[in-house]
């Protein structure tokens, strides 16, 4: 009997995982990364409006993948805001949040007195095609819409400036 179990949840292991194997080669959706086409999206932002990545057609556009209760995400938002302070008008800097609300957010960032452009991605449709695994995670886009960055993780100021200007010709 102890060998006839044991045969059983080798069969059940082996099934389970051609299942999952399956599964995943099923639903893997297409998604772009370093050197495709960025995907084209629209999204609500925080003040009620909608923003689209063609709104930025031909010039450099850097997204960031965040959360509130991220803690590297909390750590990097001040090299984020001088950012924008500092170099916000001459590079797009698009801030996107998936799942949490723009009453949230305007709570933890103090109703946006840095005046960072928020946007959010509610049923996480971007950042899927995105292939956004975590936050923070940054993405640079060159003038012709190319993916050109996929960073994990925090970043600074002088990173992001670095890039920006790396693909700003």
């Amino acid at each position: 009997m102890n060998n006839r179990v044991i045969k059983l949840l080798v069969l059940i292991l082996i099934v389970g995982m051609f299942g999952f194997f399956g599964y995943s080669m099923v639903t893997k959706g297409k998604h772009t990364d370093v050197g495709d086409k960025a995907y084209n999206f629209s999204m609500p932002n925080l003040d009620g409006s909608t923003t689209k990545l063609t709104d930025f057609k031909g010039e450099v556009v850097i997204l960031n993948y965040f959360a509130s209760w991220c803690a590297p995400c909390k750590e990097e938002l001040p090299e984020l805001e001088a950012f924008q302070k500092e170099y916000g008008d001459q590079y797009h800097f698009l801030m996107i949040n998936r799942g949490e609300t723009m009453d949230k957010i305007n709570k933890v960032t103090k109703n946006n007195k840095a005046g960072m452009n928020y946007l959010f991605d509610y049923n996480a449709k971007v950042s899927k095609m995105y292939n956004v695994t975590g936050q923070p995670e940054t993405f640079v886009i060159d003038k012709q819409g190319i993916i050109r960055e996929h960073f994990n993780g925090p970043v600074t100021e002088m990173q992001l400036y670095n890039w920006a200007k790396k693909y700003d010709n």
